[in-house]
């Protein structure tokens, strides 16, 4: 209970007054209603198969309405700035994430969430206008300078050091399931003959010289991956020699721009086919001492100290907006009141 009691009495303010238990919050004599926190809370724990205590429940409780505090203080800053996000902005961006599914699969995945599509639009705008304060008032005015940059390598030397190849990797997967879950439920293979086919269509685009990524992101059924062009990410050697043989040898004969041709993906007990992809090879970094000279390495510590800056900032900026807002937690105060 001490950690649960230290929560609620850092979320409570002075002089608070009673209210309605309708009401879980105020921020600046706006009202954030119970009913709010109770939907996120159902939205984060559905699926789940552990069952929270009471203790856990209500930490979790209290650390939603903490985010909506601060989500109202940052639209009480947009509006002033006149940064709110556009009803334009958010169907763009409702459509860039309805994109990988059809309407059937995208209602599905709300209806998991329990969340309807009015939560998920209201959703996108705080999201977006809260991406676009943060932006003018915090990352638009970080600079990473080469100084920077020099002293993070010279002092950190030696995690630019690879001590094996690097293999950045992206494919394109169709699989022979009927069951699974692709891109665009209207194009997905049904069986193996279906697969082999789609997967040779996808080759023949290639080798007339379509983007690979363009077409993972139209054919790939990968959807971890797909919506990203099919990028798969940075694979060590040493992992490149787990995954299965047809693939292995693939690849470590492929130069950075190139794909493999196309590759069965069989069951190794059973030789069953279950799928075929096509994978090509980003880039190769060698093993070695990667030197500040690499532009590569410079992005990866510019961006490393990017971040890093970014958190500390947005902390910080937090902290200021809150001090300077005038918030009741009333779920909070009840808490302690128990």
């Amino acid at each position: 209970m001490p950690l649960l009691l230290a929560l609620a009495l850092l979320a409570v303010s002075c002089g608070l007054k009673s209210v309605g238990n309708d009401v879980a919050a105020t921020v600046d004599g706006q009202k954030i209603y119970t009913s709010d926190v109770e939907k996120y809370f159902q939205s984060q724990t559905a699926g789940s198969t552990q069952p929270l205590s009471d203790e856990q429940a209500t930490s979790l409780r209290l650390s939603i309405l903490r985010e909506l505090i601060e989500n109202e203080i940052l639209m009480h800053r947009a509006a002033k700035l006149g940064l709110l996000a556009t009803d334009e902005e958010v169907d763009r961006k409702l459509n860039e994430i309805k994109s990988p599914y059809s309407a059937s699969e995208f209602a599905q995945r709300l209806n998991e969430r329990k969340l309807s599509l009015d939560d998920f639009r209201h959703d996108i705008r705080r999201t977006l206008t809260a991406e676009k304060v943060l932006h003018k008032e915090i990352t638009s005015k970080i600079n990473i300078g080469p100084q920077d940059i020099s002293a993070y390598y010279n002092q950190h030397k030696a995690e630019f050091n690879l001590i094996e190849p690097r293999y950045h990797l992206a494919h394109i997967l169709v699989t022979a399931s009927p069951g699974a879950q692709g891109q665009d439920s209207g194009n997905k293979a049904r069986n193996e003959a279906e697969a082999r086919r789609k997967i040779e269509t996808v080759l023949t685009r290639l080798q007339a010289g379509e983007d690979f990524s363009s077409l993972a992101m139209t054919y790939s059924e990968d959807g971890a991956t797909a919506a990203n062009g099919g990028d798969v990410g940075i694979a060590p050697e040493s992992a490149l020699k787990q995954t299965d043989a047809p693939t292995r040898e693939s690849v470590v004969k492929l130069k950075p721009g190139q794909y493999t041709p196309i590759i069965p993906l069989a069951n190794p007990a059973t030789k069953q086919v279950g799928g075929f992809q096509i994978v090509k090879l980003i880039a190769l970094e060698p093993a070695g001492q990667r030197e500040l000279s690499d532009p590569r390495v410079e992005q990866e510590i510019r961006s490393q100290l990017q971040d890093h800056r970014e958190q500390l900032l947005k902390a910080a900026y937090y902290e200021v907006m809150r001090n300077q807002a005038k918030i009741d937690n009333y779920f909070a105060q009840r808490l302690l009141e128990r």
